[in-house]
């Protein structure tokens, strides 16, 4: 019996998707190591012929397979013909072939971080930041490119002011990053509105991290205190200050009559020894999981059998069908 795919579905190349009998010894494969996407080399191809195989129905997509195809659950390995109601790995297919950063721990990162939390926007693949100083919007760019190595410019905008009751003048930072915006949606439990994201703890990994992200945070919601030594940030989002409160060793008591509440953060909060450092990675998670709505058997139609074609990889012997992680029986 063969144990791979059937010839039409769609496989993870490296240089993009193919069906599986037009995969050769020597083409590169994408795949899964935990929730990283990596490569893997097919070194033979098999071809064998069978009667019967499933049609797997999942969240996302059909494919027709051996019924002794391999597919990743929490729980380990499950043959396709008994995987109805598993939840199974995947990684969006589309965002296999984008460029991956290497995202640089640091003061920057910091900076990046926390300026985006006070006044940046995560889209679905870019990031941004819109504010009216001149100053931050070029602090803000130049940590954004220190940081990850993608180039950011100031662009100058204008947008309506409600107080003013004209347009006022300002200034955008904007980069398209699909990987980016991923990993600032992770970094703040994946929800970046305002109101809504958690505290970033990945800006815990040092010291000189949370210094930067102190900073980029203050300069976009926060201002110094004239009459001593600190300054103060003002946020709605009273879980993200009360973690914030915790970390720097400030009391903290949210505010009963107006949305907002303030925060102070003195300037000799190091020396209070409430900073423990983590760690956390920069790299965002690539894979999730989909649940397999059905799996129906699907017989040969009449003296034509199926062909299943199957692969020796090194260094991993598994691989993707269109971002479903599968291997061969062993």
């Amino acid at each position: 019996m063969g144990y791979g795919l059937s010839s039409k579905m769609l496989v993870n190349l490296v240089k993009g998707c193919a069906q599986a009998r037009t995969v050769a010894p020597g083409q590169v494969l994408w795949t899964l190591d935990g929730d990283r996407t990596v490569h893997t080399v097919v070194s033979e191809v098999t071809a064998a012929k069978a009667r019967e195989a499933v049609e797997v129905v999942t969240d996302r997509m059909t494919f027709v397979a051996s019924p002794d195809l391999l597919l990743a659950t929490p729980d380990g390995w499950t043959r396709a013909r008994e995987a109805a109601g598993a939840t199974v790995a995947w990684t969006p297919a589309r965002k296999l072939c984008r460029e991956r950063l290497r995202i640089s721990p640091g003061y920057d990162l910091g900076y990046f971080i926390g300026a985006t939390c006070a006044d940046g926007t995560v889209g679905r693949n870019y990031v941004s930041l819109v504010v009216n100083e001149e100053w931050f919007a070029s602090r803000y760019a130049a940590a954004l490119t220190a940081c990850t190595g993608l180039p950011a410019r100031l662009e100058p905008v204008s947008r309506p002011s409600g107080y003013l009751e004209r347009d006022a003048p300002g200034f955008r930072v904007r980069v398209v990053s699909s990987y980016l915006a991923d990993a600032l949606r992770h970094y703040v439990g994946g929800d970046a509105h305002h109101m809504r994201q958690g505290f970033p703890r990945v800006v815990l990994r040092d010291i000189e991290t949370f210094r930067g992200f102190l900073d980029g945070y203050v300069d976009g919601d926060g201002c110094p205190i004239r009459q001593w030594p600190g300054r103060v940030v003002t946020s709605a989002n009273v879980p993200f200050l009360t973690e914030l409160a915790q970390i720097i060793g400030a009391r903290f008591t949210p505010s009963r009559k107006v949305p907002a509440s303030q925060l102070c953060v003195s300037d000799r909060w190091e020396s209070r020894g409430t900073f423990v450092p983590e760690y956390h990675r920069t790299d965002p998670p690539e894979s999730s999981w989909v649940t397999v709505r059905d799996v129906r058997p699907r017989p040969a139609a009449g003296t034509k059998p199926f062909t299943f074609y199957s692969y020796r990889l090194a260094p991993h012997p598994t691989f993707l069908v269109n971002g479903h992680l599968v291997r061969e029986p062993r």
